[in-house]
């Protein structure tokens, strides 16, 4: 991991955003609607050329045409962002193709949720670039309801101090306090990358501990009991200091949800810091909050806020 952490300028009104799809195939329909969307905004948006790509499979074109779109994006002194149509599947074999040189040359904003889990871990990894978990082009940006304007701004324009709160859905699992660096996502895909060149890399320096934030779609109780035992055995948890849940219905009807809780409790039943649960960040119907990983946090019961460091 690099030393010193980069800084992308965030985006404004006129900022000219790249749209790329490195992982499943969009729906042109609603690439078109999330861009129209990002226009009225305020936004200039760019679809790269391999955006719409179709196949093979189910990727949204080759992993070289995937990467070509992301490189052109970062290199491009005029675009100021970059934003992903929609997850699925691909983006974990598009890592060893990445040029972490060319990035670091020409940070960027860079935004996904999902599968591009992959991505934002690889950017912190080999960049130490700050990236956000946030709404995406054709899975948010095309419906009305889609993109949180609050969490939007304060995390991708810097209006404000990005704080999440009660209001956000979070609510106590484990009280406590605790500060960090803000990192994480998918939680499978966290789980999935352990064992290669690609997994996380959480610092073990006492001045850099991890908030760690997890969220994931269909998986049942047992399954969050398996991965989060899975972290804590590869050491993926030794220096988090707090744990923030995503919101659970996409993953468990209402009537699981205190199972779900208390599979979250055992895997961690040793575990010292704070635990939440509820961010409605990532897999959520509306109102998607933004979340900037690679920010330092502060956690106090149930609210999550940016400090500067």
């Amino acid at each position: 991991m690099p030393d010193t952490t980069i800084r992308a300028p965030r985006l404004k009104q006129g900022s000219r955003v790249a749209i790329v799809s490195p992982a499943s195939a969009a729906n042109p329909e609603l690439v078109e609607q999330g861009r129209a969307n990002l226009e009225a905004y305020g936004y200039a948006p760019i679809v790269m050329p391999h955006a719409l790509d179709r196949g093979p499979l189910y990727y949204a074109g080759t992993a070289a045409h995937r990467v070509a779109d992301i490189h052109a994006a970062f290199a491009d002194p005029t675009i100021d962002g970059i934003l992903c149509t929609r997850g699925g599947w691909g983006s974990a074999e598009l890592l060893p193709l990445l040029d972490a040189n060319l990035i670091r040359a020409n940070p960027k904003v860079f935004v996904g949720y999902s599968d591009h889990t992959s991505l934002h871990a690889w950017l912190w990894n080999e960049c130490r670039l700050p990236t956000f978990y946030a709404p995406m082009v054709a899975a948010d940006w095309s419906n009305p309801e889609g993109v949180d304007d609050r969490t939007w701004r304060t995390a991708l324009h810097a209006e404000a101090p990005w704080s999440v709160g009660p209001d956000d859905g979070l609510r106590i699992l484990k009280p406590g306090h605790a500060e960090g660096r803000l990192l994480g996502g998918c939680l499978s895909i966290l789980t999935e990358a352990l064992g290669t060149p690609f997994a996380l890399r959480i610092s073990e320096s006492t001045t850099e501990p991890t908030i760690l934030f997890l969220e994931d779609i269909h998986t049942k109780p047992y399954q969050w009991d398996r991965m989060l035992q899975h972290l804590l055995f590869a050491g993926l948890l030794r220096n988090v200091r707090g744990i923030v849940f995503g919101d659970p219905t996409a993953n468990i009807q209402p009537s699981e949800l205190p199972l779900l809780e208390a599979a979250c409790l055992h895997a961690l039943d040793d575990f010292n810091g704070p635990i939440v649960l509820g961010l409605q960040s990532g897999h959520v119907d509306h109102h998607n909050r933004s979340v900037p990983l690679g920010a330092w946090v502060t956690m106090n019961q149930a609210t999550l806020s940016e400090q500067t460091k």
